[in-house]
């Protein structure tokens, strides 16, 4: 009877000490890059004060902007060890992490939004989550950036050629630098932090990022031409560390998943209905528009996509073919 009271005691305590863990308060910071002024924030604003809600108070979100916690390869880092809880994240910059998360920014990818979204939203994006929680990194949704665009002092960028010798800011990831290089740039990475006084100071001619980061931040007021590359579709993921998700209930889980994703349509639709004036917008501040040979952009980059094969894999590779 001693060692079954003894027993039943233990099991008592379990019980108490999980219902206490579930019904925890955490706190959640989540880190971007980018200014309150993008959609990603407003988002991610959104985002938190969904989940107060409707945790009762149990999971609070607080949203750190501007890379007040880092770069994105520091957030990415901190989401490792649980030093950093959250982040909305370029899914580029998670290729130092689990190179195959590149295939979502390869060069002329995807011919629309909404194709991405359903490769992302489907087995792609169920694939490259299960990648990064390997990694310590749990995907809640999938959101957007954008196609890219060049943007640049020299003069407009109409063909592949017109880039030669062009010192181009990149985002930190081989597929990109490699990207530039065989369209005749010289490209170099850096933080995105630094961008626009690097810009300012002339140490780059040009950089790529979809029209509201060009707007968001400012670079009209450092930069002339914009060519309508659209090279590349950049997602971005909300995501929450590991070993602070393991940490909340399964109640809880399920209400952060959900207010991902609802905001990740919003999200994305924010960013639609920018696009639809942001170039009018830029043109009013001085920048100068021009399109592009696409055709002779795609054939320049063309063998990338051999290259990268092997990176990616075989059932990768099949994966996205099925969405394309």
């Amino acid at each position: 009877m001693s060692i079954l009271k003894r027993v039943l005691t233990t099991c008592a305590a379990a019980l108490a000490a999980s219902t206490i863990a579930a019904h925890a308060e955490t706190t959640i910071r989540l880190g971007h890059v980018l200014p309150e002024t993008h959609s990603w924030h407003v988002a991610a604003t959104g985002f938190a004060e969904e989940v107060a809600e409707k945790t009762d108070g149990r999971v609070t979100v607080e949203v750190f902007p501007s890379g007040q916690l880092g770069n994105e390869k520091e957030v990415i880092e901190g989401l490792q060890f649980g030093a950093v809880q959250a982040g909305v994240i370029g899914s580029g910059s998670f290729q130092f992490l689990e190179p195959k998360i590149g295939i979502i920014e390869m060069p002329y990818a995807w011919e629309s939004r909404e194709q991405a979204f359903t490769a992302l939203d489907g087995d792609l994006g169920g694939a490259l989550a299960d990648l990064l929680d390997d990694k310590g990194v749990v995907v809640l949704a999938w959101w957007e950036t954008g196609f890219r665009n060049i943007t640049n002092n020299v003069r407009p960028i109409a063909k592949p050629e017109d880039l030669d010798g062009l010192k181009i800011r990149v985002t930190p990831d081989k597929v990109r630098l490699a990207t530039f290089e065989m369209l005749g740039a010289e490209p170099a990475p850096l933080a995105f932090g630094e961008l626009y006084s690097a810009l300012q100071q002339g140490v780059f001619d040009a950089q790529e990022n979809p029209l509201s980061i060009i707007y968001s931040s400012s670079f009209f007021e450092v930069q002339k031409y914009v060519s309508m590359t659209g090279h590349i579709w950049g997602a971005a993921s909300l995501v929450v560390s590991k070993a602070v998700w393991d940490k909340i209930s399964e109640e809880d889980q399920a209400v952060l998943r959900e207010a991902a994703q609802s905001w990740a349509v919003k999200q994305r639709e924010m960013t639609a209905e920018a696009e639809a004036d942001l170039q009018a917008k830029l043109e009013e501040k001085g920048m100068s528009f021009n399109t592009v040979d696409k055709a002779a952009f795609i054939e320049a980059v063309a063998p990338i996509w051999e290259s990268q094969a092997e990176v990616f894999g075989p059932e990768l590779m099949k994966t996205l073919e099925a969405y394309r």
